[in-house]
């Protein structure tokens, strides 16, 4: 998101975003503003005073019907939120995510409007915004909406409310952009007239990401590995990992004295620190294993340059990526796969001259990964990083959105369009 905005500014336009407020984001997940730093000056930032409720942990402002029915209190809640919008904790945002993005189209006229999901109650601002005033929209799905990415399955029929939600407001898109091609793949085929505006636009990476430094692994003192990413997968998976670390250690030497590093955000709100993850980890410090807690965008650069190999733990299967792999592919560093044998980061690492490959989550083949990984990251040398790094080059995230944004630009209704007036015979509901 960020890039795309920049690269919007970087061609002259005006970009306004709309968001939540800073508060919300703290609430839910935390703020790093180094990432901040990184956003074009230009671009115009307006916040939404909204939070998520539930997620409210000052036991002061709770209801008395929350307070003594705290279970039955959430139930209602989502009942409230889907009735408004199809979407649970969400849903409940619709009318005050219209009102801004009408009030900022009245204040400066919007010629595109670009849609970010989740969460996909911004369809509803979108839809809104055509409507009223009929600007053009591009829809960046990423994980689309209707696919389940995790269980590789539909979401919802084309007939329930979420179906006829998406299937307006897609209809009338100018593009829908989708994080890979099986993702894409699906849309294409659930709608068949959107075929043609259907594009891939992956995650890619940032190129202040890659280490500037090439460490050198010392296996007399032991090596690092590190996984870094959001710690959003079944405690299951954790589990195999350390289960199939804990077994390589007692395998092998190298690895008895070797380290593993874990970073990243745990959970949402207050159960960023007491959650089955964290109960794993703990119980793995007496095998080298460390929880760090997240990383500044700042640092990533440097906590990559300080590791030997990588461990990258994914959930879900074909229809998913992440956005870590791409920054894993192009560390120069060698990359242990702990996800499903049919993953599409396994698409992005064909051919990466220092990855283990996909062998799926089973302990026991995990356990040679992780050998396999120590012997890598013993022998890599300058030109084993370098070719790594030349073939994630081809993801680095400014390549991937320049065709995408450039491609929306001529989506854009010509400026003496962007009038405030409603389109002639009015709006379709």
């Amino acid at each position: 998101m960020r890039e795309t905005a920049n690269q919007f500014c970087a061609l002259g336009w005006d970009v306004t975003v709309i968001t939540i407020s800073e508060s919300a984001w703290e609430r839910e997940y935390g703020l790093d503003h180094t990432l901040s730093a990184g956003v074009d000056p230009r671009v115009k930032v307006v916040e939404v005073p909204l939070a998520r409720t539930d997620l409210e942990t000052d036991i002061r402002a709770f209801s008395e019907a929350r307070s003594l029915r705290p279970q039955h209190w959430i139930d209602q809640q989502r009942r409230e939120e889907l009735k408004i919008f199809p979407e649970p904790v969400f849903g409940g945002w619709r009318f005050a995510l219209e009102k801004a993005v009408l009030r900022v189209h009245r204040a400066h006229a919007a010629d595109l409007l670009m849609t970010t999901c989740a969460p996909y109650v911004n369809l509803a601002a979108t839809w809104k915004l055509w409507q009223e005033y009929r600007v053009p929209y591009v829809v960046d799905f990423r994980d689309g909406w209707s696919v389940d990415v995790i269980a590789g399955t539909t979401a919802f029929a084309e007939n329930t409310p979420a179906g006829r939600w998406e299937k307006r407001v897609l209809e009338q898109a100018r593009a829908v952009w989708a994080v890979n091609e099986p993702i894409a793949d699906f849309y294409r085929q659930r709608y068949p007239v959107l075929a043609d505006r259907v594009r891939v636009v992956r995650n890619g990476y940032d190129g202040d990401c890659v280490p500037a430094t090439t460490h050198r692994p010392d296996p007399e003192a032991g090596l690092t590995f590190g996984y870094l990413g959001s710690i959003n997968f079944a405690p299951a998976l954790l589990d195999s990992v350390l289960t199939a670390w804990r077994t390589a250690r007692r395998a092998d030497p190298l690895l008895a004295r070797s380290r593993f590093e874990v970073r990243g955000h745990i959970g949402a709100g207050a159960l960023r620190e007491a959650n089955a993850h964290m109960e794993l980890l703990r119980a793995a410090a007496a095998d080298g294993v460390e929880f760090g807690g997240p990383v500044p965008k700042a640092e990533v650069a440097a906590t990559y340059g300080r590791w030997d190999a990588l461990v990258l733990m994914l959930v879900g299967g074909r229809y998913v990526t992440s956005g870590k792999v791409y920054e894993y592919a192009a560390s120069g560093l060698p990359v242990l796969s702990a996800h499903e044998v049919d993953h599409d980061a396994a698409t992005v690492l064909a051919g990466h001259p220092l990855w283990t490959g996909a062998v799926g989550l089973d302990p026991k083949r995990l356990t040679d990964s992780f050998v396999e990984a120590a012997r890598l990251a013993v022998r890599t040398d300058d030109a084993d990083r370098a070719a790594a790094r030349a073939h994630a080059q081809r993801f680095a995230r400014g390549a991937q959105l320049a065709p995408a944004v450039a491609e929306a630009t001529r989506f854009a209704r010509p400026a003496a369009q962007a009038t405030l007036t409603r389109p002639t015979g009015g709006a379709q509901s």
